[in-house]
């Protein structure tokens, strides 16, 4: 919560395992208690995959934004994702570690990311992000050149 702007119920990362220069690794504790499993679905509670998805740019927002040194200044937006793969479903009681690594060095604010999702030894997720860090001032925003 220091590096990343989101709150509930929209932050989707408990915990930060492991962060360097090039990777980070986070982890979501998927809990019944989730707002959205009230409709997806009733009686069968599947952990939606675009918020999967969400909670893997989080995790790699918390890489990216801690690259500059005031990182509650700036904000990461979504540019692009490719190549998302759904590999397993997940439930609540599933704790998904996802982990995300630079493909390439940041580049005038354009960080490109692999991302992968696990539920114990089983890829659940995977994904290929591009974000921008933006600058946040007196409510407007800023592109890093």
């Amino acid at each position: 919560m220091k590096i990343l702007p989101h709150r509930q119920p929209f932050l989707f990362v408990d915990k930060v395992l492991e962060l360097t220069k090039t990777h980070v690794v986070g982890l979501k504790n998927v809990s019944m208690n989730e707002e959205f499993f009230k409709g997806h679905f009733p009686g069968a509670p599947v952990f939606p995959g675009v918020i999967q998805i969400e909670a893997m740019a989080q995790t790699g927002g918390i890489l990216v934004l801690s690259t500059v040194p005031d990182p509650e200044n700036y904000l990461t937006y979504f540019l692009k994702i490719d190549n998302v793969r759904f590999r397993s479903q997940v439930m609540p009681g599933d704790t998904i570690v996802f982990r995300c690594d630079l493909m390439e060095p940041i580049r005038r604010g354009i960080a490109q990311m692999k991302g992968v999702g696990m539920v114990g030894e089983k890829v659940v997720v995977e994904a290929e992000m591009m974000a921008q860090i933006v600058k946040v001032k007196d409510n407007e925003t800023t592109t890093i050149k």
